[in-house]
């Protein structure tokens, strides 16, 4: 009996070892290299971004904001990262750090806005807008076919 409990053990042990194993080679198909993981580590301490651009549009988005412990914070407008100190795309963003997803957007000499993740304020007419639409979400069932 206890040779049985000791045979089940040493198997099932076996067993862990060879699917931690193959998890391991498995996990390492679904990220980066480590040699790229390190090169976008360097991006990301040293604030360098592939692609530099412009914030255009008749409207303005918070589509997400980020706030990190070291006290460096993103915000995702019109679904393109900046940092609280970055002025290139022509958009400037405060978080704000008493609300968590809130943010002040400032694009150049125009009113400053403040938005939360999900909204967005039409730049002619200063309308703020959410993606939900009149708060409610509807689905429509779809078409049974015949």
């Amino acid at each position: 009996m206890k040779a049985a409990r000791l045979m089940a053990g040493a198997i099932g042990l076996a067993l862990f070892a060879a699917g931690a194993h193959a998890a391991d080679e498995t996990l390492g198909r679904l990220f980066f290299t480590p040699e790229r993981r390190a090169a976008l580590e360097r991006q990301r301490q040293l604030n360098i971004r592939e692609t530099q651009k412009t914030i255009e549009g008749a409207e303005l988005g918070v589509s997400g904001i980020v706030q990190r412990s070291s006290g460096k914070n993103t915000a995702w407008i019109n679904n393109a990262p900046l940092d609280e100190h970055s002025t290139e795309a022509g958009v400037r963003v405060q978080v704000d750090r008493a609300s968590p997803g809130k943010a002040t957007v400032i694009a150049g000499e125009e009113t400053p806005a403040s938005l939360k993740v999900g909204e967005s304020i039409n730049r002619a007419t200063r309308e703020t807008s959410t993606g939900v639409g009149e708060g409610r979400i509807t689905v429509k069932p779809a078409a049974r076919p015949k």
